[in-house]
């Protein structure tokens, strides 16, 4: 990400949320937003591709505590995309060179009363990723994140799995060594002079910098390019990974796997590993957060007398209920600890939902017998208070 793009996007606008926002508001937002915005959901449609790379980036930043430090305080400073002049100075042009700024104090000095000591030039080096006035190594570059996607059973999102990942992305290529040239003797960029990074006037008498095309931000181009990566010190790789996915992940639940994704440049950190998880229907069971819900039929005498009623529970033994007399249609019951695992580690529950089931063919003495029970109970009418609420309303 370049200090231009760093500067003057707006994440906190890509997102929808305040600059005060919560961690957890945050998370909301971008989940929102990546649900209706996911490829998956919008298939051909790159208006929609754009816009969750977008948000993707977005919450990178924001999503980061460290990242969003150093985003909020890069804007403070610059002001969403500049340097403002003060108060004095007038109708005038604001000249100075940030180097003197970020390079220390005039002369070389480094400390001295009213001077900075570095401190501002350690801030931006660090976080624009640019080396200091005159140097000429090559900066470490860190891998691209990568992102992919994993089917899970119903069983396997409840319990976690450990499942293969094969993974397709741009390494250091093995026929030069992620040199770029076939003999491994690269040459400094002249543009750039090795920091892979240029400086352009952006107005106000101060510069911003953004990757060197002519080496595309590496700092070196092949004297002789590798037949394979063309130059560019990287190549297509396949590679298969064991991944973890925890216990009581959630149906399109983003899984971040740091240091997981393209491995970095000259030293540099390698990118993290997004994992989109779809989770299977179960054709028993469902899931409310870290519950599980199950629907049981029970018959017209369980309900009115009451019962135990035995349920299955998800990879364990059976849980008995009591069911009381006069349970009516639709009541839910708990069974404790039988349902997902939680990140404490505890379970949720099972919730058990009643359902009267009504028979479709009666035997003449089941006829017979509920031909009486009408008869017994001819004078109630359990819809009485439903037509007075009705009248009264």
């Amino acid at each position: 990400m370049s200090t231009k793009d760093f500067v003057e996007k707006d994440y906190y606008k890509v997102l929808g949320v305040p600059k005060d926002a919560t961690e957890a508001e945050i998370k909301k937002a971008y989940r929102k937003l990546a649900r209706e915005f996911h490829p998956d959901a919008n298939k051909g449609d790159a208006k929609a591709e754009g816009r969750f790379k977008e948000i993707s980036e977005a919450n990178d930043v924001l999503g980061d505590t460290k990242k969003r430090k150093e985003y909020d305080e890069a804007r403070a400073l610059f002001g969403n995309g500049g340097f403002r002049p003060g108060p004095g100075a007038g109708g005038g042009s604001f000249n100075f060179d940030l180097g003197d700024l970020f390079g220390g104090a005039p002369g070389g000095q480094q400390g001295g009363a009213g001077g900075f000591g570095g401190g501002l030039g350690d801030v931006f080096g660090g976080l624009f990723n640019r080396g200091g006035p005159g140097t000429t190594r090559t900066q470490p570059r860190r891998g691209q994140d990568i992102e992919s996607e994993v089917t899970l059973s119903f069983t396997e999102a409840v319990d976690g799995a450990t499942v293969p990942l094969r993974m397709s992305s741009q390494a250091p290529c093995k026929a030069c060594s992620g040199t770029g040239d076939k003999n491994g003797t690269p040459r400094v960029c002249p543009t750039c002079v090795g920091t892979g990074q240029v400086s352009r006037g952006s107005g106000g008498g101060f510069s911003l910098t953004d990757p060197c095309v002519d080496c595309k931000g590496r700092g070196l181009i092949a004297q002789d390019p590798c037949d394979v990566c063309k130059g560019s010190g990287r190549a297509k790789s396949s590679r298969t990974m064991q991944v973890r996915i925890p216990a009581g992940v959630a149906d399109n639940q983003r899984i971040r796997l740091r240091g997981k994704g393209t491995p970095g440049e000259q030293g540099g950190p390698a990118g993290d590993l997004y994992v989109v998880v779809h989770v299977d229907a179960h054709p028993v069971f469902g899931r409310r957060g870290d519950n599980l819900t199950l629907t049981v039929p029970v018959t017209f005498t369980e309900a009115a007398l009451g019962g135990e009623v035995k349920v299955p529970t998800l990879g364990g033994p059976p849980v008995t209920l009591k069911l009381p007399a006069g349970t009516p249609n639709g009541r839910t019951m708990r069974a404790r600890g039988k349902g997902a695992v939680r990140k404490d580690g505890t379970r949720g529950d099972l919730l058990v939902t009643v359902e009267v089931a009504v028979p479709k063919d009666l035997s003449d003495k089941a006829r017979e017998s509920l031909e009486t029970y009408r008869e017994a109970t001819s004078g109630e009418d359990p819809r009485a208070e439903l037509f007075q609420a009705a009248k009264g309303a």
